[in-house]
């Protein structure tokens, strides 16, 4: 039988109190670690904010044309591809008041709206106004839609964190800030940090098909034919 003297049980007991105060350290009173540790994660400290913006486009009509330059042309194309890729709300087709040259400024409007729709435009997604040129003759056709951009973050620089202090054992301040950054730099659609794209229905028909292939042991891919294969070899070849 081993009898503990009163040193090793002062020890022990000492020692039993470190770790139990160890153990508390996440409890929030620890004053080397900051409050945010405890309700938020690394990416909930760094928000990546949205800012609209308005795009406009000038279309230049010459009173003395009788159609778009080739160049006027271009930019509209590019335009509405570039609304129907990232374009929120309604495409804006803005003309002139009194302008000098009508014919111009209808053919401009319709084959502005034709563009529209060969990019994927609906019609009713397309909203047309008018505006005071003051009198100029060469007033231009404005084209102006509404679009997302992502502000990166405030990154703090490593240059005033003290990396050597390692009382409080956490993560440095600026975890997840370059992170952020990098999401706010790929997004395709900045809006897409404020709300959830509206889905597309499925095709239920298609589910059910090939709902029933598997409950049959059958391929539930699409069948692919000798032909189709070939081609895509030779294409890569």
């Amino acid at each position: 039988m081993k009898i503990r003297s009163m040193k090793s049980t002062s020890l022990i007991t000492g020692f039993a109190a470190l770790l139990l105060a160890g153990c508390q350290s996440g409890s929030g009173t620890n004053p080397h670690v900051p409050t945010s540790y405890y309700s938020n994660n690394a990416l909930e400290r760094y928000d990546i904010d949205v800012q609209t913006r308005t795009v406009y486009l000038e279309v230049n009509m010459q009173s003395r044309d009788g159609q778009l330059r080739i160049g006027e042309i271009a930019n509209v194309k590019a335009f509405v591809a570039d609304y129907k890729d990232r374009g929120h709300g309604k495409l804006v087709i803005a003309l002139p008041k009194n302008a000098p040259n009508p014919r111009l400024a209808v053919e401009a409007v319709a084959f502005t709206r034709e563009a529209a729709w060969q990019a994927g435009v609906d019609y009713d997604e397309i909203k047309g106004t008018a505006y005071d040129a003051f009198g100029e003759d060469d007033a231009p056709m404005i084209l102006a839609f509404t679009s997302y951009e992502a502000l990166t973050p405030n990154c703090p620089s490593i240059g005033t964190i003290d990396i050597a202090n390692a009382v409080s054992n956490n993560d440095l301040p600026s975890l997840g800030c370059a992170v952020r950054t990098n999401m706010a730099a790929m997004a395709a659609d900045p809006g897409d940090f404020l709300a959830q794209r509206v889905l597309a229905e499925g095709d239920p028909d298609r589910r059910l098909g090939m709902f029933e292939n598997w409950r049959e042991g059958k391929p539930t891919g699409a069948e692919r034919i000798d032909d189709e294969r070939g081609a895509i070899s030779g294409a890569i070849n």
